[in-house]
């Protein structure tokens, strides 16, 4: 005998109607009564279910229990006034809409429509229902319509930090990516700079200028750095912005503290710890090359999930037939190099730093005759402590 009752088994099963067919098997074998006393049920529930089988599984599923009338059911014009007012005000709930719009039914009935109707809307959307909806837009953005730049500082990475110290490689990643395709370009420099980002944006500028973009509808997005927007102090526009605005385009920086507008960049950061800095580079020349190597397979070659497993190339094709391969290709470039041909400099020097120079210079000249004078006074005590011990030794040798 079976030492659990029937509908306790029921209730922990997860697919009830085998057992069902079981009982029904034995009932069918061994009659109805002996098989309630086997399965601990009444010979009422076996009857039913050996009534119900029809050699089909289906069979014996549960039926539902619910009214086969409803006679204080909404009518199909009452539930149309409910759908209407929904659709004119589709952030209000139910309980709003029948004291806003004066309808007799029960708020329990107008949200039963609403939810048979599919027009019960969430208050907060899923984070990853928000990215979808954001990708959307993005995708139908036009080709060139915003770029967004940003740095990354590489000594927060334990596998290229040790490489960088002993084989003087760059600390820092400029970094700037089209938007709607994902276009990737790169520059590094050994500390964050103004007049670095100033020719990084500069460079890529010009490039886009003579493969024939039209740079006055071109936005470049940044966050509030002062490598991007310089002294926060300051009262004018920054060079990093009057390099932009040169060729037209537009400067505008994100709200303070919302990271998530530089999304775009800081995911290829995130994408490039794992794929790129985990090499191993000889020196500053095998960096660049590798550095180049990865720019060039990322927008001409890798597929990216999230743009509908398309490389950043398919993308540009898809917005703009005449666009020739050359578009893409911007090798990476040293910036410290770069200033230092423009300049012939070793780095940018600017008024702030002139004038701390000029003050360490000063400071070291008063110091260093600060030290001659002391050292002066010091031997003329000495001398003139000396004569004095010599003084005494006379009086006290001849009295």
């Amino acid at each position: 005998m079976c030492p659990y009752e029937y509908y306790t088994i029921m209730r922990q099963s997860k697919d009830p109607r085998y057992i069902r067919f079981k009982m029904v098997m034995e009932a069918r074998k061994n009659g109805v009564k002996p098989t309630a006393r086997l399965f601990r049920t009444s010979p009422r529930t076996v009857r039913k279910w050996l009534e119900r089988f029809d050699d089909t599984l289906e069979s014996l599923q549960d039926r539902s229990r619910a009214p086969k009338r409803r006679p204080r059911q909404l009518a199909p014009e009452a539930e149309e006034e409910i759908v209407k007012a929904r659709k004119r005000l589709p952030v209000w709930g139910a309980r709003r809409l029948k004291r806003d719009m004066n309808l007799p039914y029960s708020a329990k009935a107008i949200s039963r429509v609403l939810r048979e109707r599919g027009l019960v809307r969430r208050w907060r959307r899923k984070k990853h229902e928000v990215k979808r909806c954001l990708r959307e837009v993005k995708r139908n953005w036009h080709l060139w319509q915003q770029i967004t730049a940003d740095t990354k500082e590489l000594c927060d990475i334990p596998e290229y930090l040790l490489q960088a110290k002993a084989k003087g490689l760059p600390l820092h990643q400029y970094t700037a990516r089209e938007v709607s395709t994902g276009v990737l370009f790169l520059g590094f420099a050994d500390e964050l700079s103004l007049t670095y980002a100033q020719l990084f944006a500069e460079r890529i500028g010009q490039h886009l200028k003579e493969h024939g973009v039209k740079m006055e509808g071109v936005t470049w997005q940044t966050d509030n750095g002062s490598e991007f927007v310089g002294s926060w102090q300051a009262t004018e526009e920054s060079a990093f912005t009057r390099t932009v605005e040169s060729f037209g385009s537009a400067h505008r920086t994100i709200p303070p503290g919302a990271h998530r507008f530089q999304a775009d960049v800081e995911t290829v950061h995130g994408i490039m710890e794992r794929e790129f800095y985990l090499e191993r580079f000889r020196d500053r020349r095998d960096f660049i090359k590798k550095a180049a190597f990865y720019q060039h397979y990322f927008n001409y070659v890798r597929l990216n999930s999230a743009k509908e497993e398309k490389s950043p190339w398919d993308l540009v094709r898809e917005k703009d037939l005449t666009a020739s391969a050359s578009l893409l290709y911007l090798p990476p470039v040293f910036l410290d190099d770069l200033f230092a041909q423009r300049y012939g400099a070793a780095r940018p020097l600017n008024k702030e730093e002139d004038h701390l120079t000029g003050l360490r210079h000063l400071c070291g000249e008063k110091t260093k005759r600060a030290r001659r004078d002391t050292r002066r006074i010091s031997s003329e005590r000495a001398r003139f402590v000396k004569k004095a011990l010599i003084g005494v030794h006379d009086v006290w040798s001849h009295p």
